[in-house]
């Protein structure tokens, strides 16, 4: 490509990122058309936006994954998209309260509970959206599975009181958030590239030592998360260990101590 095409690719795309633009590839439209099959989709959009993708990407060919892709051993799948989503996304987005009615763990139900939402998560490993709030009752940050969630209804908030509430909860979020070191064993240093793969989703970031060849994984999560990264890093075995993290290093040592109370009785 000549400069002159560069200069014009780049002015393209400015005034795209300046018109909130964005251009797909041929490629992600078919992508997207085959997604759009997907029963979820229904849920996921109004139908009036669902029949305009579907108007749009019409002439385009979608991919065939059936043909190419055999799933064997599927675990069952709960949530795809949940009806409150939308609900909740724009309480958020809006800075609204709610009054929250939902199923607790042992039976029964709390209702018309005050609270802030903060934000919707999807949790990879359980496989459920969770809704982060802010309970104005019990003053503590909460999560809950949207399964659970019985009613919720927006309840307008002072604009006093919304700051009040976003400082509280970062001031909470900062509390539970740890950080690890996760050294890769020099000789999987091959492998570099499928071990960070099973920290994609962290924040994280990689240090090189050249001086003696070693990688440093610095990873940093919500300490509800420590559990889910233990299975990541267990789930890599030899190629990598814990050199920061002392609640993480503890939990590997009291599973490996089980582990060997319970097979190594028996000796060689």
């Amino acid at each position: 490509m000549n400069p002159f095409e560069k200069i014009f690719n780049f002015q393209i795309i400015s005034r795209l990122d300046e018109t909130g633009s964005l251009a797909l590839t041929s490629q992600e439209r078919s992508w997207l058309k085959t997604m759009l099959r997907h029963p979820a989709s229904g849920a996921a959009f109004t139908q009036e936006t669902l029949s305009k993708l579907n108007t749009l990407l019409e002439p385009e060919a979608s991919i065939e994954v059936g043909e190419i892709i055999i799933e064997k051993a599927r675990s069952k799948e709960r949530q795809v998209y949940h009806p409150l989503l939308r609900t909740l996304r724009r309480m958020i987005m809006q800075n609204q309260g709610m009054l929250l009615t939902y199923q607790i763990k042992h039976g029964g139900e709390r209702a018309d509970q005050a609270g802030f939402p903060h934000k919707l998560e999807y949790n990879m490993y359980k496989r459920e959206w969770y809704l982060q709030w802010y309970s104005t009752r019990q003053r503590s940050l909460m999560s809950t599975k949207l399964r659970n969630i019985v009613s919720v209804e927006a309840a307008s908030l002072p604009a006093q009181q919304i700051e009040g509430l976003k400082a509280r909860i970062a001031r909470l979020l900062e509390g539970l958030k740890e950080s690890a070191c996760i050294q890769v064993i020099p000789a999987y240093n091959a492998e570099l590239s499928r071990i960070l793969s099973a920290f994609s989703c962290f924040d994280k970031s990689v240090s090189f030592d050249e001086s003696t060849g070693i990688y440093q994984i610095h990873v940093n999560y919500m300490r509800d998360d420590s559990e889910f990264l233990l299975s990541r890093i267990r789930f890599l075995g030899l190629r990598v260990k814990i050199v920061e993290g002392k609640q993480l290093k503890w939990r590997m040592l009291k599973s490996a101590e089980m582990a060997v109370g319970r097979y190594g009785e028996e000796g060689e």
